[in-house]
């Protein structure tokens, strides 16, 4: 399997995300459901965004991980913020740690999620050969 990353010249170039993601002669596919800062007790970790935004992807690595895969398998993750928090503390958590391993990735504010504490949530896809 070979999985691209492609930045074209007439798009903005950021070293947080790609812009397309090609997945050639991939044999599985997975799906992580929407992770958020609750950790393996079930209690929530954290009141602010970047505290969240850490355990949230370290839930997307650990679900990864029970499947033989790692942040370099995934081609897109989906990141929910409730409205008002500001973005770039999780895209520093994000460098702390998922480590350099851009993907395609929407980010969407919300109203609001599950639980009126979560202030973020995180999806993956990833491909395996």
């Amino acid at each position: 399997m070979r999985i691209e990353h492609v930045n074209p010249d007439t798009l903005n170039k950021n070293p947080a995300f790609t812009q397309v993601v090609t997945v050639k002669d991939a044999t599985e596919l997975i799906y992580v459901g929407g992770q958020n800062s609750v950790d393996a007790t079930g209690a929530i970790v954290g009141d602010d965004l970047g505290t969240q935004a850490e355990q949230a992807l370290r839930n997307v690595i650990a679900a990864l991980a029970a499947v033989d895969a790692t942040q370099e398998h995934v081609v897109r993750l989906g990141i929910y913020v409730v409205q008002g928090q500001d973005a770039r503390q999780a895209f520093a958590a994000a460098q702390r740690v998922w480590g350099p391993h851009p993907t395609a990735i929407t980010v969407l504010t919300v109203a609001g999620l599950a639980h009126p504490r979560f202030l973020i949530e995180i999806e993956a896809t990833a491909a395996l050969d």
